[in-house]
């Protein structure tokens, strides 16, 4: 027997599913850390009462015994925790993604009915999503992708949450939602995102831009150490600063605590004790996989994701370390006016990662017939998620004023900041170079920048290339048509069919 008696837990509790009274309007599957985080804020909001269900008793046992003052009702079967779920049932799975996550689906749509509700919190692939979405359907039920971003804090105290699913499921789910969504400014952070896999695709674009800001700080706080020779806990001070201006974010703050942090066995401080070998659970690859198939350039994103894979190769960056590098050591003469170029770099850059995200969603949402309001999706990522920041407001305001804007780095407000902030960023990428000190994400996104601002692109020898090779055919700048030039025979041009 577990921490309590399930035969006089709460007296009209018993283990017959068929007498167990529905009293939940809402449950929780898979009472890992995440999960139970999500049930107990669930139980915290006026007007829930939560399931709980888990494959491994001890853990529905423990949760219910250490907090008494969340009521929440144990099941220890699917027909349990399905009979005490008031209709329309809704159940959140939070497990494991992929084969646990399709497990159970299966167990709960043996159990529920048609208008019922199956909710997956975790971080799927959308295409999967898609995918289940499609089979549940055929049911009558309904199945919600939605992701769920602020980590373990997050969950219990107020997420960033991007449902997707059936209009007909958000208006059962939406006030659940909202009742445990961070809030900001007011606003609950949570929207129907758009049907069936829109909400994770749109929590993978979160989290690839996650990947381009971290890497993106990452490179201003090597910079700075390696040219002003600053300790880390001096660059602290440095990005607290900047997280009262317009670098204010979840982010920047969080570094200054780590690099605040000394190691308590050596005295060090503890971030030249981490291994530098930066994890990675997917979703940034998926985030680019995803944006080549859609021809959607995300280059800081790519560059950060590939950034940690080079981290995690250390055989390789062991045969490489005789390679030769700049003779001369870096330092810069002026510390202080260094560090304002690396701010405003950095505000550069990262205003790029957020519009190649945005211009993925874009065409994520034309590509599979999701109708997202970007405008909304910048709203709900001002609290609760790990990309929470100020500027995000400043998103906001740029699709309030034009829906349909095309580059959200040509708004206004992010014009001006990268005009203001060019020249700066510029240096910063050449004292990088010449001290040969890797700067991916910063030297990437500044590409990115010109090559969307520039008159005229080497593109042009590409596609000549092409025909050259493979008689991929050409446009022309003067005239309309598809054209070949008869590279083998005599070269002349004709015309062709476009065969890109």
């Amino acid at each position: 027997m577990g921490a309590y008696d399930r035969s006089s837990y709460q007296g009209d509790r018993v283990t017959d599913a068929e007498s167990t009274p529905a009293r939940a309007n809402i449950g929780v599957v898979g009472l890992a850390v995440m999960g139970s985080n999500l049930a107990r804020n669930l139980a915290s909001r006026e007007g829930n009462t939560v399931a709980i269900f888990n494959r491994s008793r001890a853990k529905t046992d423990d949760l219910v015994a250490e907090h008494p003052e969340a009521e929440f009702i144990p099941a220890f079967s699917y027909e349990e925790f399905a009979a005490s779920l008031s209709k329309p049932r809704t159940a959140i799975i939070m497990v494991k993604a992929g084969r646990p996550t399709d497990a159970v689906i299966d167990a709960l749509v043996e159990v529920f009915e048609p208008g019922d509700i199956i909710v997956d919190g975790g971080n799927a692939y959308f295409p999967d999503t898609i995918r289940r979405e499609k089979a549940v359907r055929e049911t009558g039920i309904n199945f919600v992708g939605a992701g769920i971003s602020g980590g373990e804090e997050g969950a219990l105290h107020g997420p960033s949450i991007m449902p997707g699913g059936s209009d007909e499921s958000w208006v059962t789910l939406g006030p659940i939602l909202k009742s445990i969504a961070a809030v900001a400014e007011g606003e609950p952070c949570v929207t129907h995102i758009g049907h069936d896999g829109a909400g994770h695709f749109v929590k993978m674009v979160h989290n690839g831009i996650e990947y381009a800001d971290m890497q993106l700080i990452a490179e201003a706080y090597d910079l700075i150490r390696r040219g002003t020779g600053k300790s880390p806990a001096e660059i602290a001070d440095v990005f607290a600063d900047w997280n009262t201006g317009e670098l204010d974010s979840y982010l920047i703050e969080i570094t200054a605590e780590v690099l605040r942090q000394n190691d308590a066995e050596t005295g060090q401080p503890l971030v030249d004790v981490i291994l530098d070998q930066a994890g990675a659970k997917g979703t940034g690859a998926w985030t680019v996989q995803t944006a080549l198939a859609l021809g959607v350039p995300v280059s800081g994103i790519a560059e950060a994701t590939f950034a940690r894979s080079l981290s995690s190769h250390p055989e390789q960056r062991a045969l490489a370390s005789a390679l030769p590098g700049p003779e001369e050591e870096f330092h810069v003469a002026d510390a202080d006016a260094f560090i304002e170029d690396v701010r405003q770099a950095l505000f550069a850059s990262k205003i790029i990662a957020y519009s190649q995200g945005f211009d993925e969603i874009r065409a994520g949402a034309a590509e599979y017939g999701w109708s997202i309001d970007l405008g909304a999706v910048s709203k709900i990522w001002r609290a609760g998620c790990i990309i929470r920041a100020q500027f995000l407001n400043r998103i906001a305001d740029a699709y309030d004023e034009q829906p349909d804007l095309a580059v959200l780095a040509t708004a206004p407000y992010f014009a001006e900041a990268l005009t203001r902030g060019q020249a700066a960023w510029r240096r910063v990428v050449v004292a990088a170079t010449q001290a040969g000190i890797p700067s991916p994400a910063f030297s990437s996104s500044l590409a990115y920048y010109d090559g969307l601002r520039a008159e005229r692109l080497p593109a042009a020898l590409i596609q000549g290339q092409r025909d050259f090779f493979g008689a991929h055919t050409y446009k022309r700048i003067d005239k309309e048509g598809t054209f070949h030039t008869l590279w083998s025979g005599d070269r002349s041009e004709i015309e062709a069919e476009d065969t890109h």
